[in-house]
């Protein structure tokens, strides 16, 4: 794997760049799946490799082309999975030189006539000197619509002596037909235990003295890129000019001391302004990035929510032994909710800091903002202090909150529970007419008599006329229904009501014919001049007064405003309303159905 040219210094990035598959790290799945391949002789005309940046798409690219064309020590050899690294094929493909193996990159290269130049004009010559004449395409999301139709036709039926390699880091701007002509591969994150292991093998050949404290910081930052980690870990190399420690790579990436952070965060959660910004200040002092200090904070908070729910995300070999007690206690002692909040405002604060003209100033205020909110106490807790505290005397009954009809507020903080007249209005007892009608004497009018009865049975109250014009969506008749229509008398069949002044005129005729059309029955709808009772519309007016003026008078609701100035009632919900907004979101039950196919 180590490059022994003797021309300069090479960055440690590619000095340790992998030449074969045993040199890649972290990709276990796509080496086997390749060299399966290779061994069976099923290699694809072509592949794309995804994953993030530094995880090795180009250098797998540049292997898989070393393994098609390679030829051996001996000059005999055929496509391997363990390229020589010594023949010409393999020797020129890693310098970059070799004339049948052509890299492109798409950014620099974005048009159709780039893609005609370089792939569509050559791809019907044969390779020169290798096995294959193979196209390695670097970050190909970046070809235009009109480049990927220019290739679609050569992916789709290249010659036999042609392969194509792409790679990129944005695999959803890749269309979709150029996907499917291709054997895809996702390199993953490389995982911190692997990544350590390398930077130590590395560090140790190079002969650098570096604290396993430094790796997992440089391995933290990395996040997953094995380019990344090597590229600090040269810099840190560098930076250390000897032993190399926590501390100086933690002052070469910008960050605060881990531990100073964590007495920062602790100060935050106690409501210490003064002692939180001393050392916030203090952090500055000594050079760290207020920015830096403010991710480092949302780290930590989001890494105490986790060990919160899965203990075992503790044993991060990234964090320390200090910092993994301190996280498990903490995680102990904090409410979740207390981390949500405090996650969602440094959230907001990571903006403000990015693009505040004074990042330091930023910082402080959102620093402020986080102690002054930290104890800040739960609705919950307050409620139940409201609750716990001295209630005043309640109103008398004869208020107006005494005549609401049987209602009453509960004190679980729920809402109100409505009980008396019906959803719709009050009216007298409704009752069905058994007499016989007129049917010119015979047996069958009788019956056809009775078949009516009981369809209008259905309809045993004026609420159940109002919800059959509301199931109907004839939305003119309901609001009319509701705001004209003050009921004298109702029964199955039959409907008297005192139109309002503002009642249309053919309002009685209309809604004789809709409700003959819906039920299929005659309804006899009659005006009359008195007897009347309030419309809907003003019932529930009525109804909803009452309702807010019961919850204004009610012990705990008082209290809610004496302790919070200028709270208003927003929304009174019953407990009717409330079980039938449960019942709406609620699943329907689905019965087992017959499987023909079932086995008995």
């Amino acid at each position: 794997m180590t490059d022994t040219a003797p021309s300069g210094y090479r960055v440690l990035a590619r000095k340790y760049r992998p030449e074969t598959f045993a040199d890649l790290v972290g990709q276990d799945a796509m080496v086997r799946t390749l060299k399966n391949a290779f061994q069976a002789d099923r290699i694809a005309q072509a592949f794309i490799m995804t994953g993030i940046r530094g995880t090795g798409k180009t250098t797998t690219a540049r292997i898989i082309a070393k393994g098609m064309n390679c030829i051996g020590a001996d000059g005999t050899g055929g496509p391997t999975t363990d390229p020589c690294g010594v023949c010409e094929h393999c020797t020129a493909i890693m310098e970059g030189r070799h004339v049948d193996v052509m890299e492109m990159d798409a950014a620099s290269h974005t048009g159709v006539q780039n893609i005609r130049d370089a792939i569509i004009e050559t791809v019907s010559y044969r390779a020169a000197s290798a096995r294959y004449k193979i196209f390695i395409i670097d970050e190909v999301h970046m070809l235009s619509t009109s480049a990927f139709n220019a290739l679609l036709k050569t992916l789709e039926e290249p010659p036999a002596h042609v392969k194509f390699i792409f790679a990129t880091t944005e695999i959803r701007k890749v269309p979709v037909t150029v996907l499917s002509r291709c054997q895809r591969f996702d390199l993953r994150r490389i995982e911190p235990e692997v990544m350590l292991k390398l930077m130590r093998r590395i560090a140790d050949s190079e002969g650098a003295e570096i604290t396993d404290d430094a790796l997992a910081l440089i391995t933290r930052a990395a996040e997953g890129s094995a380019r990344d980690a090597t590229s600090l870990l040269d810099q840190a190399i560098s930076h250390g000019a000897g032993e190399t420690g926590a501390d100086q790579v933690r002052a070469m990436l910008g960050l605060a001391d881990r531990g100073r952070v964590l007495d920062l965060f602790d100060l935050i959660l106690k409501g210490d302004a003064a002692g939180a910004l001393t050392e916030l200040g203090a952090q500055y002092a000594g050079g760290a990035d207020p920015l830096a200090v403010l991710r480092d904070l949302a780290e930590i908070t989001h890494w105490t929510s986790v060990v919160k729910i899965t203990p075992e995300a503790a044993d991060d070999p990234t964090i320390g032994p200090d910092e993994r007690a301190r996280g498990l206690q903490m995680a102990e002692a904090l409410p979740m909710r207390v981390l949500t909040r405090m996650w969602q405002m440094l959230l907001k604060a990571l903006e403000e800091v990015s693009g505040a003209p004074n990042a330091m100033m930023a910082a402080e205020m959102a620093v402020i903002r986080l102690t002054h909110v930290a104890d800040l106490p739960s609705p919950e807790d307050i409620l139940r202090k409201l609750k716990d505290a001295p209630q005043p005397a309640p109103a008398p009954s004869g208020g107006p909150a005494g005549g609401s009809g049987g209602q009453a507020v509960q004190q679980g903080g729920t809402g109100s529970t409505a009980q008396g007249p019906a959803q719709g209005m009050s009216q007298p007892p409704a009752h069905t007419s058994h007499q016989p009608r007129a049917s010119g004497g015979n047996g069958a009018g009788q019956t056809l008599a009775l078949a009516a009865d009981a369809a209008l049975a259905h309809y045993p109250s004026f609420h159940h006329v109002v919800e059959l014009i509301r199931s109907n969506r004839d939305v003119k008749l309901l609001v009319e229904v509701e705001t004209c229509v003050q009921l004298a008398a109702y029964q199955p069949g039959r409907i008297e009501f005192v139109p309002t002044e503002n009642a249309p005129r053919d309002l009685a005729q209309r809604l004789g014919a809709a409700l003959q059309r819906w039920t299929g029955n005659r309804w006899a709808v009659t005006l009359v001049n008195e007897g009347g009772a309030k419309t809907i519309a003003a019932q529930r007016d009525a109804e909803d007064m009452a309702l807010r003026a019961e919850a204004e008078g009610h012990p705990l609701v008082q209290a809610v405003k004496d302790a919070f100035p200028g709270a208003e009632i927003i929304e009174i919900r019953t407990m009717r309303q409330i079980e039938n907004a449960a019942l709406a979101d609620a699943l329907p039950e689905v019965e087992d159905e017959w499987d023909p196919f079932e086995e008995d």
